[in-house]
């Protein structure tokens, strides 16, 4: 039997690809991010994650195509930003660090800025 050609360009997508579902809230439900191509990578989606481009993410896909693989990449990328954050100082927002407790396999020694009453 002949197979077909793959539709998916190899010199394109011969690497990791991470796609990052979203809650838009009750009325529009989780939809993926429309994203571009090149912003599918591991480090541009950390940096994505970090910098506020996703609020409320849901789980992380990940897939190859060219090696002919998918799987959730949640954990790991929880670990990772849970990581860079400690390891960078940067402020993370409160459903990004609901993102991470709800999903980190590890524990990390940082410390969440925490809003002082009072403090004028």
């Amino acid at each position: 039997m002949r197979s077909s050609p793959s539709i998916v360009p190899a010199d394109r997508l011969d690497r990791d690809v991470y796609l990052v579902p979203e809650d838009f809230g009750a009325r529009a439900g989780c939809a993926w991010r429309e994203t571009d191509e090149a912003d599918t990578d591991l480090e541009t989606v950390l940096q994505n994650l970090l910098s506020g481009q996703y609020a409320y993410p849901v789980r992380i896909a990940s897939f190859n195509p060219v090696e002919g693989w998918s799987r959730d990449a949640t954990s790991d990328i929880a670990d990772a930003l849970a990581q860079r954050a400690a390891d960078t100082d940067a402020e993370v927002s409160s459903a990004l660090q609901d993102f991470i407790a709800a999903n980190a396999t590890r524990r990390f020694d940082w410390q969440l800025a925490l809003p002082l009453r009072g403090v004028v």
